[in-house]
């Protein structure tokens, strides 16, 4: 089990997209560590279930309904939060997600092959993929910043993802969209650094979820051909679990350990980026 870090004990954090697969399970982390955690999701409910199993294990949560798209409701959650717990102190931007409307069938574009090509991607499923993940993270950053300004020890913590540096076939708006995420990071780190505010990311490599189960996992549970492709071509030959975010997610967020450490991407990705493929 990893250790209590006791310096995070009592602080609160926000977390968007929370009761996503990876984003929960870094809920319950922070709840574990004393942290006093504000699941966001465009769903109350699906937050609620989250914050039941974090209050069941001892935790401090509450779920909001707010849009990462919507200023308005970023800034209802955000009153709600210092109404509850009276500050900031962390923000995790996990809302994000691909569209179909944003994906090609073929990974390489030939005129006669049949399905969708990058020709025939819908400009408005591609900006909404890119709203999500990156405009998301820049109102969110807007509405609660101000607010984390006023913490002792604030950081922001961006989800990227392995795409961001390699673009993955089929997926260019995700891809482009993450790569953002990343240059971001780096542009936030450097206008807040005076101020003591720091913000780095985290990389997940390839995770089973939700979104991406289907992709990744046939019907019997066996590997797809992308999925193989993919476990080729990580070190550690498995995808990542949840609970592999954690220790990365603790290091950047506790200022004791990283204190020193802002505008960084971790990848967290079993080798994936390590490897040539030689």
């Amino acid at each position: 089990m990893i250790p209590i870090h006791n310096n995070l004990n009592g602080r609160v954090a926000v977390i968007t997209g929370g009761s996503g697969v990876l984003c929960s399970e870094m809920a319950r982390e922070l709840a574990r560590q004393g942290v006093k955690v504000v699941i966001l999701n465009r769903d109350a409910e699906k937050g609620q279930k989250i914050v039941d199993s974090i209050k069941e294990a001892g935790g401090t949560a509450i779920a909001l309904a707010a849009d990462v798209l919507d200023r308005a409701s970023l800034e209802r959650a955000r009153v709600e939060t210092v109404k509850q717990f009276g500050q900031v102190d962390l923000l995790i931007n996990g809302a994000g997600g691909n569209h179909a409307d944003a994906i090609t069938d073929p990974e390489i574009y030939d005129e006669q092959e049949e399905g969708k090509t990058f020709f025939d991607l819908d400009e408005n499923g591609f900006s909404e993929v890119f709203s999500t993940n990156f405009t998301g993270t820049f109102l969110a950053t807007q509405v609660f910043g101000k607010e984390l300004l006023k913490s002792e020890t604030p950081s922001i913590l961006n989800l990227s993802s392995m795409s961001s540096y390699t673009p993955l076939t089929k997926v260019p708006a995700y891809s482009a969209a993450k790569a953002s995420i990343n240059n971001f990071t780096m542009w936030l780190a450097v206008h807040f650094a005076e101020t003591g505010m720091r913000v780095n990311a985290i990389a997940p490599g390839f995770f089973l979820t939700t979104q991406n189960r289907g992709l990744l996992l046939n019907e019997d549970g066996s590997h797809t051909a992308r999925s193989t492709k993919i476990i080729a071509a990580t070190p550690m030959k498995r995808f990542g679990k949840p609970e592999d975010l954690l220790g990365a997610m603790l290091f950047l967020v506790d200022e004791s350990c990283s204190g020193f450490v802002t505008g960084t991407t971790i990848q967290v990705d079993g080798g994936f980026m390590a490897y040539s493929g030689v």
